[in-house]
């Protein structure tokens, strides 16, 4: 996000210098980023640690009572970072040092993540605690490592260079839900249980957070420029709020840019549920032990992967709306599929579909941003994209918790409820134009 709405700060935002083409190493050191917090992603808050919070941690407690907990902790860390991300936003563009922060919140993550190693059976406010602090770091890098997205890429190659993100991301979520299976596996033959296997577990996606993320550290550069316009730092901190506020209302001007993120909010209501709960999900109603649900994630992971990459191409083709189109009517089919099926391989058909489907709208709906974003103020509408991402973290698995819990641990139903947000967002993307709304970035 901006500094401080200063109409002078903005002139010179929206006719920024031109910057010198991203290197081979440069895009790849942004693309590692992806590879390393998926490991974060797919371990603690996907395949692992949540479905170790409602069996084991929360035992004590009703399962509908545990998967509230859950869904509190996940919505509780991403209002945070709906709360901070103005004026992280704004610091970052008035001085320049994105990476500053992208590398302090990335720490945050990796240490916040080592000491869930530390969680064991009743220690329900400790993994609480700590899944709120990680989950708003990582929530806090990810916005910031977007915002490098229009700076590395041009419009015509962003849907690929995203692509090629999303689709190391899922490689690296493949290769650490490998090793932690192999781990597993070990663990579970030596008679050893979730107590005892899953903490190590933590301080491995620590060690494999940090190691993937020091080529990020190295060689992504600080492109962007500190503005001319000198502000104290209390005076952008208490101008944040207000810029989001104009931002906001300039809706107007780049309304097809804010149609698309209300839609990106409708459907990420339902992607981010079905991220965080598709284990538990999976182990509570579908049967699968611990080191099923490890081989259906890195299934998926692959499936997402290879989604990724081929729509990335095809994005570039057809357009970024059209993509999402598609992808939205993909989760929809599998949701759907997910919720009447009975049996494991119907689960393994829906996953996958699932898969395809992430992997294609996550990289799609990145670069269509970056594609609608005016020069100059990449992070501040990263931003809103970040916003939009983040209240759907919090709207979405909230509803699935009160769902199951109001409903007697009804978890068919919680599932079925994600599809209104898909068929929601799929409505509102079709008012989104796409050649008009790159016409409108470019006059700033």
């Amino acid at each position: 996000m901006t500094s401080n709405g200063d109409i002078k700060s903005k002139e010179i935002r929206d006719k920024p210098e031109k910057m010198a083409p991203a290197s081979s190493l440069e895009i790849w050191s942004w693309a590692m980023f992806d590879f390393a917090n998926s490991s974060y992603t797919t371990v603690v808050t996907t395949a692992i640690f949540n479905a170790y919070f409602v069996k084991t941690v929360a035992s004590g407690l009703e399962l509908s009572t545990a998967t509230l907990y859950l869904t509190c902790s996940l919505g509780l860390a991403n209002l945070l970072v709906v709360l901070t991300a103005p004026v992280v936003g704004a610091i970052a563009d008035a001085f320049a040092i994105k990476k500053r922060f992208l590398v302090v919140s990335s720490l945050a993550c990796v240490i916040c993540t080592a000491c869930l190693s530390l969680v064991h059976q009743g220690d329900v406010a400790l993994a609480m605690t700590l899944l709120v602090l990680s989950n708003f770091a990582f929530g806090t890098s990810e916005d910031l490592i977007a915002a490098f997205l229009p700076e590395i890429a041009t419009p015509e190659k962003m849907g690929r260079i995203s692509a090629f993100g999303w689709t190391l991301g899922y490689i690296g979520g493949i290769a650490v839900l490998g090793a932690c299976l192999a781990y597993v596996s070990w663990a579970q033959k030596a008679g050893q249980t979730p107590a005892q296997f899953v903490p190590v577990t933590m301080l491995f996606v620590a060690v494999m957070f940090i190691s993937a993320a020091t080529p990020t550290f190295i060689w992504l550069k600080e492109r962007a420029k500190p503005s001319t316009v000198k502000n104290k730092l209390s005076e952008i901190a208490s101008g944040a709020f207000k810029q989001v506020f104009e931002t906001i209302a300039d809706a107007k001007k780049h309304r097809d840019l804010f149609t698309f993120l209300l839609s990106l909010l409708c459907y990420s209501c339902g992607s981010t549920t079905v991220v965080a709960l598709a284990a538990v999900y999976a182990e509570q109603v579908m049967g699968f032990k611990t080191s099923e649900s490890i081989i259906l994630i890195m299934v998926v992971n692959v499936t997402a992967a290879v989604g990724a990459f081929i729509f990335g191409f095809i994005q570039d083709k057809v357009g970024s709306v059209r993509t999402i189109a598609v992808t939205l009517a993909l989760w929809s089919l599998a949701i759907f599929i997910a919720f009447a099926t009975t049996n494991k391989e119907g689960f393994w058909l829906a996953a996958n579909i699932m898969g395809i489907a992430m992997g294609a709208s996550a990289s799609a709906g990145r670069a269509l941003v970056g594609r609608l974003s005016p020069a100059g103020r990449s992070a501040e509408f990263f931003g809103l994209w970040g916003l939009s991402v983040k209240l759907s973290a919090i709207i979405g698995p909230m509803t699935y918790g009160l769902v199951t819990y109001l409903s007697g641990s009804n978890y068919r139903l919680a599932l079925l409820s994600t599809l209104t947000f898909f068929v929601l967002g799929l409505i509102v993307v079709f008012f989104v134009d796409e050649k008009r709304g790159r016409q409108q970035a470019l006059l700033g």
